[in-house]
């Protein structure tokens, strides 16, 4: 049985990779994910104000002249809240290079450019296989026109391009008005991959203490639906690798995601909820449904159910949608 694949121009034992979470902070949680089956792990992210504050010493303007707005106190973690500085991420890229022998993935998480360019050739140099560009911003200015966000987001890509030579993949969200062509054009400034979806974490309150909080629910199995249908449309139109990732829990829901077309499964909450070892669960059964269905190779199955062959895949969605609708019952 052959699972390998191929994500970003790497060659993946398989398609199961731990994606960033506080789980890869662990240079022991890392060898543990090796053993149980990885293809490859992505870092946890270093994120642009960890980058600036360092930088720019960020905090200092940030805290500047809050007495009287406490409110504003509470926008940004205060540096001990950051796991993680410039120099200990790059140590951490070094040690986990050193600590498996899979493909170490870096993540850089942001909005705008900010200091990511050193950092992203320092990434380079610490030996990292690739890096991913988490591109995480909610425009909130109502003169902000949804062009101008793109143009931000394609610019962080180009610029990062030209100063590493790393494969490079964006993980972005699905809030564009034409995805499709938003793809395109990631590629086109620089992008090696797509990593589909990021999810907008939503605030909750506390009706206690009246603050907001940062509540991270983990994802559901209903969240795969999204990249599922996103990687099964570009998939074949767009010459890049697929990372899927949202809600992925079992070898169904991989297998789900390798048909549409996905080159690597990402998966978090499941290992977040179940331990490292379910890894291994994933990838018995992924052997065990390939051999009973006659698949010798994950190559075989991989894109087989996208719309690849799809003359018109706007008007196959449409007809989704209605089929969906129309279909429904109510029950009795």
């Amino acid at each position: 049985m052959e699972l390998r694949t191929s994500y970003l121009g790497l060659d993946l034992r398989n398609p199961l990779v731990p994606s960033a979470s506080p789980l890869s902070e662990d240079l022991d949680n890392l060898r543990r994910m090796e053993d149980a089956g990885a293809g490859a792990v992505v870092l946890q992210s270093l994120f642009e104000e960890q980058i600036e504050r360092e930088a720019l010493t960020i905090q200092h303007y940030l805290s500047k002249g809050t007495e009287s707005f406490a409110e504003s106190l509470t926008y940004f973690p205060e540096p001990k809240e950051f796991r993680f500085g410039t120099l200990e991420y790059l140590e951490h890229v070094l040690g986990a290079k050193n600590a498996v022998e899979i493909p170490v993935i870096a993540s850089l998480n942001g909005a705008s450019l900010g200091g990511w360019l050193d950092t992203a050739r320092d990434i380079e140099q610490a030996g990292a296989d690739a890096l991913e560009l988490n591109l995480y911003t909610i425009p909130t200015d109502p003169d902000t026109t949804g062009a101008q966000v793109e143009e931000r987001m394609l610019e962080v890509v180009r610029q990062v391009r030209s100063v590493v030579s790393l494969p490079l993949a964006v993980k972005l969200g699905p809030q564009f008005s034409a995805p499709a062509n938003m793809a395109k054009k990631l590629v086109e400034a620089g992008a090696n991959g797509l990593v589909l979806f990021n999810r907008f974490y939503q605030p909750d309150i506390d009706l206690e203490s009246l603050e907001v909080l940062p509540r991270v629910l983990l994802s559901s199995p209903q969240a795969m639906r999204l990249p599922l249908r996103w990687i099964a449309i570009l998939d074949g139109h767009i010459e890049a690798s697929f990372a899927a990732t949202g809600g992925i829990a079992t070898h169904e829901d991989v297998l789900k995601m390798l048909m549409v077309g996905a080159d690597v499964t990402m998966i978090c909450s499941a290992l977040l909820r179940r331990g490292i070892p379910h890894l291994a669960e994933i990838r018995a059964g992924l052997v065990r449904w390939m051999e009973e269905h006659e698949y010798v190779s994950v190559y075989q199955l991989k894109g087989s159910m996208n719309q690849r062959s799809c003359a018109d895949p706007s008007a196959f969605e449409r007809a989704q949608y209605v089929k969906a609708l129309t279909g429904y019952h109510l029950p009795i």
